[in-house]
């Protein structure tokens, strides 16, 4: 029977009194974005943002729960903006959408800071070292070095492969967790040529091998293309994300040509839209995957969010988290 696990890409959004406490404390311009220095007052800060997502998260009875990444002000570019080897310079767009973040420039050889790392420490001390539903989140190495620019590494594949590294390296610093997500937009929003495809799987490749959790491609804002999806299938990966909202045809189609992994995430519910979905409809959506693809019976199924939640108001943020966990457990309780 395919267990059903309740779970969030995350990058929650702030609590409305983080918002306006956190801008008094960093100041306003982009200068006093966090990078990895921030003072007492506001580590102090953080952390209560930080235990109130987890307690969005455990009231909401998610499977899996997530730092949160309060501190991310550059989205998922973030673990490169606080490495000492990048400078963070002029605002640009995040992707196709009304969000920006600093470019992070790479100057010289790329270290771990053990920065994510730190949050999944105080994350696993919240919830207890007993609780094993902590989830760990980062940008995959495409996706990273997409948003990235090089100037040191002198070399596409260099510079992925530097990326990866980076990444594995921060990796090897995490607690235990049970699952990691690598976000991997980039492989929709701009996706791989040919020989970069290849080089792309193998980047994800050595980061999911840097773990003994259960490891998450996520992609979403549409589809893969399906020579880098063929190519991505190469990845040793306990699941592809899917997101079924903005483009369920193309999604389907990869899936039933090329197949995908014995586990399978879903990206159900919409994280950039106010309305929020029913349980039926989550449930709907869950079965008619099931029924497309009658061939493959999958051990797990993540039902997730398609995008970061970080769009959202935090109330309706909190109503989806909610819709989700319930409709894992209802679906649960009817297929029992």
């Amino acid at each position: 029977m395919t267990e059903l696990v309740a779970t969030t890409p995350g990058l929650l959004p702030l609590p409305d009194w983080a918002k306006e406490e956190l801008s008094d404390l960093k100041g306003h311009q982009k200068s006093d974005l966090i990078d990895g220095t921030e003072g007492a007052d506001v580590t102090e800060a953080y952390d209560r943002v930080r235990a109130e997502e987890l307690d969005w998260q455990t009231e909401a009875a998610l499977d899996r729960v997530v730092e949160g990444q309060g501190r991310w002000d550059d989205n998922i570019a973030h673990p490169l903006a606080v490495a000492d080897a990048v400078d963070t310079r002029g605002i640009v767009r995040y992707y196709d959408n009304n969000n920006f973040y600093r470019e992070p420039v790479v100057t010289d050889d790329l270290a771990a800071s053990g920065d994510v790392a730190a949050e999944l420490d105080a994350a696993a001390d919240l919830l207890g070292e007993a609780d094993g539903s902590l989830q760990a989140v980062l940008p995959g190495p495409y996706s990273l070095a997409d948003l990235a620019t090089d100037e040191h590494y002198g070399d596409e594949a260099a510079f992925l492969e530097a990326v990866a590294d980076f990444l594995v390296a921060e990796v090897e610093q995490f607690p235990a967790v049970e699952t990691l997500f690598l976000l991997e937009p980039s492989l929709v929003e701009n996706p791989p040529e040919d020989g970069v495809d290849e080089r792309a799987s193998a980047a994800i490749d050595r980061v999911a091998a840097a773990t003994d959790a259960d490891v998450v491609c996520h992609t979403y804002w549409g589809a893969v293309p399906e020579k880098a999806y063929a190519h991505l299938m190469d990845a040793d990966l306990d699941a592809v994300g899917f997101d079924f909202v903005s483009d369920h045809e193309a999604n389907l189609y990869n899936i039933t040509e090329y197949g995908t992994k014995d586990d399978i995430a879903l990206g159900l519910v919409d994280g950039q839209n106010t309305r929020v979905e029913s349980v039926e409809t989550v449930r709907d959506r869950v079965e008619w995957v099931n029924e497309q693809v009658p061939s493959q019976s999958f051990e797990t199924t993540y039902l997730s969010a398609n995008t970061e939640l970080f769009y959202l108001p935090v109330n309706r943020a909190r109503e989806k988290l909610a819709v989700l966990a319930r409709a894992a457990a209802e679906e649960e309780e009817v297929t029992a």
